[in-house]
């Protein structure tokens, strides 16, 4: 497969359900169900055509997984940040607002590092165990279990650390709060480095995991690297 259908694929599924999370303010408490379900039709969406990253930490985790190559990283990275931009550019054109993302207020910067951390980690593991494992191959809930990781990681760590467990996500809410409502550079970095160290100790996780099973031989009609294995069809 050439690569402009998985790519194409990565910018509507960002653009998506990052979306979703731009115009979420309205949902209140509910909006992590909000947020957990957009990821999760988009990964059904596109998860048999790219992989359904939507997220350079969890692109990071696959490729140290080897599971694309430096190319399929580089190319993946950029049209997720271009989604992320467009997702919160059109958020605030169709509703005049922009959320940003910062910390809570009474956070420590510490503390807000720490969950982007272990959430992302939680997510690389999810998608690495349900979407890109042998032994997992032809399932149908990789994408609700990669749906509700964020839901839990939303409802549960969001309101500390701003909830982005997304580099892209992170980037084009700062950059959105900043063209938009005159907000800050500040934090950005959280969203960056916590969710990026976060997908390379997921990807560390499952080869410890994993170890044992990589060295079978694959079974015939192994799905191609970096997707989750088609699901039969009914």
């Amino acid at each position: 497969m050439t690569r402009w259908p998985k790519l194409l694929t990565e910018l509507v599924g960002t653009f998506g359900f990052f979306t979703v999370i731009a115009l979420s303010g309205g949902a209140g408490s509910l909006a992590p169900l909000a947020i957990g379900g957009a990821l999760m039709a988009m990964v059904y969406m596109g998860g048999h055509v790219s992989g359904a990253h939507y997220n350079p930490a969890v692109t990071l985790a696959v490729f140290l997984r080897r599971k694309i190559d430096a190319l399929d990283l580089a190319s993946y990275w950029a049209v997720q940040l271009v989604g992320g931009v467009l997702a919160f550019v059109f958020g605030y054109l169709v509703s005049g607002k922009t959320p940003g993302i910062h910390p809570a207020h009474n956070a420590a910067t510490a503390s807000a590092l720490a969950l982007e951390l272990v959430f992302t980690a939680a997510l690389a593991l999810v998608v690495l165990n349900v979407a890109v494992t042998r032994a997992t191959q032809g399932n149908s809930f990789y994408g609700l279990a990669i749906g509700f990781t964020i839901v839990v990681a939303a409802f549960t760590a969001g309101p500390i650390s701003g909830g982005a467990f997304n580099p892209a996500l992170g980037f084009g809410a700062t950059l959105g709060g900043a063209l938009f409502a005159g907000g800050s550079w500040t934090d950005l970095w959280i969203y960056i480095v916590g969710p990026l160290i976060g997908g390379a100790v997921g990807a560390g996780i499952h080869a410890v995991q994993t170890a044992h099973l990589e060295a079978l031989p694959p079974p015939e009609g192994d799905p191609s690297p970096g997707a989750p294995a088609p699901v039969p069809q009914q």
